[in-house]
């Protein structure tokens, strides 16, 4: 059996499940481009802590990490099984990889993880273990995070970074919100930022893709912080040493929202 590829998605807001746009049609068929998986790894922007955790929850329940939206994503559930077995053996690999991770017994799905599984596997019958971000910590030790995991992409588990390739929440809100008009001059910036990636990984340039902060165009206006970007390098990670890199999906909201997706093979 072929390797799954890792994968990092641009997860959005959970309005994502509801309103029609290119990102929930990419979402929503991304099960047609790979083999389905035996179980998920994921890795949410949204799952923060020192060090890093892994969530051993049997049954992990909901998390409405979000405010000012529409009541029925209130409402809506995941209820993917968790996966114990799956947790200690990631802890193990992890522990052997000098991380000294940790359990979490109780930790629900948060939206960056429940929203695109939603659209991406409807019928939430893939185990899926939750790993956590650093967001003090930098690209490299995310890549490190996702290396140490990607031999397991060999039994068909698919190991996933749910992030956003951009993610200036202060420039997004009064446009998507108050119909105020995008920045043109923001636009630029965010187009220079996505293409810089997309020429790296098809350089396969991990060096400047590590140090993104230094190298790439425009860091602070694409990421006022950075923790909605850790997740794209665990993903490079867990492809492995040389992966090919696919940017399976490319579309933007607002005129300057980008919501782009790599598949490592």
């Amino acid at each position: 059996m072929p390797a799954m590829p890792s994968l990092f998605i641009s997860h959005g807001g959970p309005n994502v499940v509801t309103d029609e746009s290119p990102a929930r049609t990419y979402l929503m068929g991304l099960s047609h481009l790979l083999p389905k998986p035996k179980a998920i790894v994921i890795v949410s922007a949204h799952f923060e802590t020192g060090g890093v955790a892994v969530v051993t929850d049997p049954a992990p329940g909901m998390i409405y990490d979000f405010g000012g939206f529409a009541p029925e994503l209130y409402e809506m559930v995941y209820p993917a099984p968790g996966s114990p077995e799956l947790a200690e053996r990631v802890i193990g690999m992890l522990d052997g990889a000098g991380f000294a991770p940790y359990p979490l017994e109780k930790r629900g799905y948060d939206h960056g993880a429940w929203t695109p599984l939603k659209l991406a596997f409807p019928d939430a019958d893939i185990p899926v273990v939750q790993v956590s971000i650093d967001p003090n910590r930098d690209a490299a030790w995310h890549y490190a995070l996702g290396r140490a995991l990607a031999p397991l992409r060999e039994e068909g588990i698919l190991l996933i970074g749910s992030g956003h390739i951009t993610h200036n929440l202060r420039a997004l809100f009064p446009v998507m919100r108050h119909g105020n008009e995008p920045d043109p001059e923001l636009t630029e910036k965010v187009n220079a930022f996505t293409t810089w990636f997309a020429e790296r990984f098809a350089e396969g340039d991990r060096e400047a893709i590590l140090d993104w902060k230094n190298r790439a165009p425009f860091p602070a206006e694409n990421h006022p912080t950075d923790e909605h970007l850790m997740p794209i390098f665990f993903a490079y990670g867990a492809g492995g040493d040389s992966p090919r890199v696919e940017r399976a999906h490319s579309s933007m909201q607002y005129g300057f929202f980008a919501w782009d997706s790599y598949l490592f093979h």
